[in-house]
């Protein structure tokens, strides 16, 4: 089998599963706790803490370990702009991920908020000039994602942080699927909150991090104990925290040799495709993308279809985002993007990881000529 669908999950790293056994096994206790235990517990979730800090280039006080992505952006979101809100108004895109958008639309629906969507180019790029004229007095919040989860497109984030910051106004991105491919140093990107998912790293499921800057005000999601400096209540994941830090320092620490490797493969892997399938589409950017994202549609076939008949053949990919997998509505991505419905449908992804080879990227995409060509005869 050839894994090309890192962008939903990626396989719990050796040293990851080490920490984790060490964690579990000996100790186990609530860093709530006033005892040995629970102080043993403790150090270890500060040393998490602190790990975290390092790679983002922030204070450990500005971490909150959460369970995920989701609950990042939900924290994020929901928390900033119920926090201290100088007004009713928020600006993300429409390529963003579920999380996001879901989290904008709750506040529209029942606190009252207006919601600014901004545009993208056919490639998902925002133009910082239309942030600039939609930012106002009451803007509360901008959230841009660092790099788009399906197609791959990375956002000139630096210059949209600098807008709102201009303005005085806090601005979010979802690091999600950048985290480990490209810089996350919190303070030459910008930004005021970033989210990170741990098992699109090596780590677990049901591991993240938000971080979020310590002047920031934000009305907590999960109200309970006061956990994570009031921001996060519940008894702390501590070996999902350790877990997560790994995971994070060791992509970071591998990054600089990783990403141009990986860049080189996916670009021999888009232009395998495009030449073995003429009619085959690359979507996204064609070079400000992922290192190891090549996202295409195939007018005339099924985006399912045509994962199921790799899968046939040994490579497992994606039809679109992982949250959307078996809808059969097309991907919001691609139509905000301007594809129409029917085109949509026929979305491919596959994403490499570090460990991806040149031999099995090679293989995978000289395959998918002949799946394409099995689906479109189906058709017929």
């Amino acid at each position: 089998m050839i894994y090309l669908d890192n962008a939903a999950t990626t396989p719990v790293r050796r040293e990851v599963l080490e920490v984790l056994w060490q964690q579990l096994a000996g100790r186990f206790g609530n860093p709530s706790s006033h005892h040995r235990v629970g102080e043993a517990a403790a150090a270890a979730l500060a040393e998490a803490r602190a790990s975290v800090a390092d790679v983002l280039g922030c204070r450990p006080a500005d971490v909150v370990f959460t369970t995920g992505g989701t609950e990042a952006d939900n924290l994020a979101i929901k928390g900033i702009a119920l926090g201290a809100p100088r007004g009713r108004h928020l600006i993300t895109t429409a390529i963003e991920h579920e999380a996001v958008l879901e989290s904008c639309d709750y506040l529209r629906r029942l606190h009252g908020f207006e919601v600014t969507l901004l545009d993208t180019d056919v490639s998902g790029r925002v133009d910082p000039e239309q942030l600039r004229g939609v930012l106002r007095a009451d803007t509360t919040l901008v959230s841009v994602q660092y790099a788009n989860n399906e197609v791959g497109t990375l956002q000139p984030l630096t210059e949209l942080a600098a807008l709102a910051r201009s303005a005085r106004v806090p601005f979010h991105t979802d690091a999600v699927q950048a985290a480990g491919w490209l810089p996350v140093d919190v303070g030459a990107l910008g930004v005021d909150a970033l989210s990170i998912s741990g098992h699109k790293l090596g780590a677990p499921s049901g591991t993240g991090v938000l971080f979020l800057r310590r002047r920031i005000a934000v009305e907590p999601v999960l109200h309970g104990g006061g956990q994570e400096r009031g921001r996060r209540s519940g008894t702390e994941n501590v070996p999902g925290a350790l877990a997560l830090a790994t995971a994070l320092r060791l992509a970071e620490a591998e990054r600089a040799e990783a990403a141009p490797r990986i860049i080189a493969l996916r670009d021999a892997f888009i232009a395998t495709v495009l030449a073995g399938t003429p009619s085959a589409r690359l979507t996204g950017h064609p070079t400000e993308r992922l290192p190891g994202t090549a996202s295409f549609v195939f007018p005339g076939t099924s985006g399912e279809a045509v994962l199921l008949e790799l899968e046939a053949r040994g490579i497992v990919c994606s039809s679109g985002s992982a949250c959307a997998a078996g809808s059969d509505e097309p991907s919001h991505v691609l139509t905000a993007l301007g594809y129409p419905a029917e085109v949509a449908q026929t979305a491919v992804r596959f994403t490499l990881a570090s460990t991806t080879t040149a031999a099995d990227a090679a293989h995978a995409a000289a395959s998918v000529e002949g799946a394409v060509a099995t689906v479109r005869g189906l058709g017929s």
